[in-house]
């Protein structure tokens, strides 16, 4: 498990499963998150899409901006990690909200 204690982690778990919209997510981070953090996660998010897409990290780095340290970080998470990234991004898709296309993640942004 995460290293937060786990009252705490139980704490924030228990708040990001209670926001049932995207607006709600949105105040939740903003309120939680500083603007750094938020664009990192959001970058994360879409390097894991291209490289379940099977981009090349010169090209994930290209349309990202991200760095080769980490868009290898979210591979070792998608490869050996505990399949966060893939439950988000097949949620994602099963409900027609985002695709997995280097053209409409440029659109995201």
């Amino acid at each position: 498990m995460l290293p937060v204690p786990e009252k705490r982690l139980n704490l924030l778990l228990e708040a990001l499963s209670s926001l049932k919209t995207p607006e709600e997510c949105a105040a939740f981070l903003e309120d939680a998150c500083t603007i750094k953090e938020i664009q990192d996660i959001a970058q994360r998010l879409e390097v894991a899409s291209l490289l379940s897409a099977k981009l090349s990290y010169q090209e994930i780095s290209k349309e990202t901006g991200a760095s080769t340290a980490t868009i290898s970080r979210v591979n070792r998470c998608l490869t050996y990690g505990r399949n966060g990234y893939r439950i988000v991004l097949d949620r994602m898709n099963e409900q027609n909200k985002y695709r997995q296309a280097p053209n409409e993640m440029q659109q995201m942004r």
